[in-house]
């Protein structure tokens, strides 16, 4: 692995919505790297609830703080994406021990799948553990207050999702 391609990492999700969890992630790594591309997956067979280019645009903005940090989406296997941007890193969180053997799974898989990149684990903030996008999205669809875990952009966002596909 070249050093260059040390210095850009990625770090890949549906970001269904991004909380304040991914930020405080990209917030820690940011430092890290000369660049930080956030990879907005498509993951149609996830359901997002949020379309792409939303997702997208929300994630731009919350971590519009940060000059070297860049947010594109993809729609191709990871590894292409990687291969793509020129990265050498994956970065990928863990809140809690359950999350390290589906982690370590994925890990593996893109070791074998281009071995010249290496996955770096981060644990957020402990404030920040327990908060995952798909509870987010529970709450918000119960009418639930989600400020706490999003940004304020996100949380109207989901209102707005939510509503619309009430009526």
């Amino acid at each position: 692995m070249t050093v260059a391609r040390t210095r850009i990492a990625v770090y890949p999700g549906t970001f269904d919505p991004i909380t304040n969890g991914h930020i405080d992630l990209v917030d820690r790594a940011a430092p890290l790297f000369e660049r930080l591309i956030i990879g907005v997956a498509e993951s149609p067979g996830k359901g997002p609830a949020l379309p792409l280019e939303l997702r997208v645009q929300l994630a731009r903005d919350a971590v519009a703080h940060h000059a070297h940090v860049e947010v594109r989406g993809f729609d191709c296997l990871l590894a292409h994406f990687v291969d793509q941007v020129g990265a050498g890193v994956l970065l990928r969180g863990l809140r809690a021990v359950s999350d390290f053997e589906y982690e370590f799974q994925l890990a593996s898989m893109n070791r074998h799948l281009i071995p010249e990149v290496e996955t770096l684990f981060l644990t957020p903030a402990e404030q920040y553990g327990f908060i995952s996008s798909s509870l987010v999205r529970e709450i918000a669809r119960l009418g639930g207050d989600v400020s706490g875990f999003v940004p304020p952009a996100v949380a109207d966002a989901l209102q707005a999702e939510w509503k619309r596909t009430r009526e």
